[in-house]
């Protein structure tokens, strides 16, 4: 427990502001909320676990602390006011005012920047997804010889930004003229993201002489940082917009959502401080595939509505069973 002892008090002390914000109708919001985003964001902890383990203390401390700040203040306050503030022209203060005063409003303008959102954010989640199932590297294969078989067109160089980026060029037909190069111009993004920051990850651990090797493995942390804070912001997307089906109150939806973040990033830790991820061999790769499925539903979202429920479901039951084929593959090692 001792790993979930910072969130249970910050968890306590957003209760607080709830209480204090909206009384026992803002505490129980703001558990709802909580929840809501664990449930989503299960699978983003096992998987910034796998990132998490390769940093040094330094900057796993840096995850736990200035990144639950950029998580909750910055991803889940400031950037959906700021996608507001871009998709209308709408000043930023003006924005955030808004939000405040108008929450009904800015919850329309959120929605109606829902195309963007769910192609930036499911292409992103979509390389995130093929980076791991066309890694040729891996040992083990979850699905077995159908797994192996798609992970051997890993040879093929940037095969998984060709396949993303042909899905979105299928995708945009499905959508309406005038909507077509605002989604091909955002997930073209988002895979852009994601090349840039994998890219230099890899160039600041590839440092050879001892000299370089220093200030490599700080930058290759660095980057890890980002990397992961950005693959928070993907993940955020679908809680953010979520929360306003239960609540329009912007502050009971940050201190909500602040909650499910923290017990995120302790599981995070908890999973890496206890080698997780090494007895259940399986939790990663079933991470994975529910971040693919996450990244399927955020496509299809710009044209259908698919809800909350149904994502998160389906990213827990991918999980359960990969947890359940971990336990039966340690019983076949143990034989």
């Amino acid at each position: 427990m001792q790993h979930f002892r910072f969130s249970f008090v910050f968890a306590a002390l957003c209760l607080g502001a709830a209480f204090f914000w909206g009384g026992r109708i803002g505490v129980f919001v703001a558990l709802i909320l909580a929840v809501l985003e664990i449930s989503l964001s299960f699978d983003n902890a096992v998987v910034n676990a796998s990132v998490l383990k390769r940093m040094d203390e330094r900057w796993q401390l840096y995850f736990l602390t200035w990144g639950i700040l950029i998580a909750v203040g910055g991803m889940r306050l400031v950037f959906p006011v700021a996608i507001v503030s871009a998709a209308t022209g709408i000043g930023f203060t003006g924005v955030a005012e808004m939000a405040l005063k108008d929450p009904a409003t800015y919850a329309q303008h959120l929605h109606n920047s829902h195309l963007q959102i769910g192609a930036f954010g499911g292409m992103f989640l979509l390389m995130v997804f093929f980076s791991f199932l066309f890694n040729e590297a891996k040992e083990l294969h979850w699905l077995g010889r159908i797994e192996r078989k798609i992970a051997s067109f890993g040879k093929l160089e940037s095969i998984e930004v060709v396949v993303a980026l042909g899905l979105l060029l299928l995708l945009q037909n499905w959508l309406l003229p005038e909507q077509r190069l605002t989604a091909m111009t955002a997930g073209t993004f988002g895979v852009i993201l994601y090349v840039i920051v994998g890219s230099l990850t890899a160039l600041f651990e590839n440092q050879e002489t001892g000299e370089l090797v220093a200030g490599g493995v700080k930058k290759s942390g660095m980057m890890s940082f980002i990397y992961l804070e950005v693959l928070d912001t993907s993940f955020s997307f679908d809680g953010v917009i979520g929360a306003f089906a239960i609540t329009q109150d912007v502050i009971l939806i940050m201190l909500g959502l602040a909650i499910g973040a923290m017990f995120v990033r302790s599981l995070t830790v908890f999973l890496v401080r206890q080698g997780t991820l090494d007895d259940f061999v399986f939790l990663e790769h079933g991470a994975h595939y529910a971040i693919g499925s996450l990244a399927a539903i955020m496509l299809l979202s710009m044209k259908i509505h698919v809800s909350e429920v149904v994502t998160g479901l389906t990213g827990a039951v991918l999980i359960a069973l990969s947890l359940l084929s971990s336990i039966r593959y340690q019983k076949r090692q143990a034989e």
